[in-house]
C-alpha cells in the first residue's frame, strides 16, 4: 500500500491557476498508474484525469480537457495536477489515487472502483 498526500489547494478567482501535488511515500510510484479525482458538495466523487505510470498515457474528463494537465516526476514520487482557467464549477476537493500496474506498462483508469489507494484531499474553491 502507498501512502498519498494532496497539497496546492486553495482559494483562486476564475480564470487563475492553480497547480496540484499528490506525494507517495512507503512505496515509490513507479509501477503505479495515478488519478486525479474530485468531490464538490452534494456530487458523486467524478474522474478528472489519469496517467500511466511511464507519462506515455494520460486522460481527461470532458470538463477539463484543455484546461488541465496531469505530469509525474517518478524520481520525486509525485504526480502533478496543473489547473489553468478556473471556473467556479471546478470548486470540490480533489483526491489523488494509486493503483499498482507492476502487470502493464499502458494501463490507466477513469473508475475510481480501480483504484485502492487514495490520498485525504485538497480544497480548491474558485470565485467567481
Amino acid at each position: 500500500q502507498v501512502q498519498l498526500e494532496e497539497s496546492g489547494g486553495g482559494l483562486v478567482q476564475a480564470g487563475g491557476s492553480l497547480r496540484l501535488s499528490c506525494t507517495a511515500s512507503g512505496r515509490t510510484l513507479n509501477s503505479y498508474a495515478m488519478g486525479w479525482f474530485r468531490q464538490a458538495p452534494g456530487k458523486e466523487r467524478e474522474f478528472v484525469a489519469a496517467i500511466n505510470r511511464s507519462s506515455t498515457r494520460t486522460r481527461y474528463a470532458d470538463s477539463v480537457k484543455g484546461r488541465f494537465t496531469v505530469s509525474r516526476d517518478n524520481a520525486k514520487d509525485t504526480v502533478y495536477l496543473q489547473m489553468n482557467s478556473l471556473k467556479p464549477e471546478d470548486t470540490a476537493v480533489y483526491y489523488c489515487a494509486a493503483r499498482d500496474t507492476s502487470y502493464s506498462a499502458n494501463a490507466l483508469y477513469t473508475d475510481m472502483n480501480n483504484y485502492p489507494d487514495w490520498g485525504q484531499g485538497t480544497q480548491v474553491t474558485v470565485s467567481s
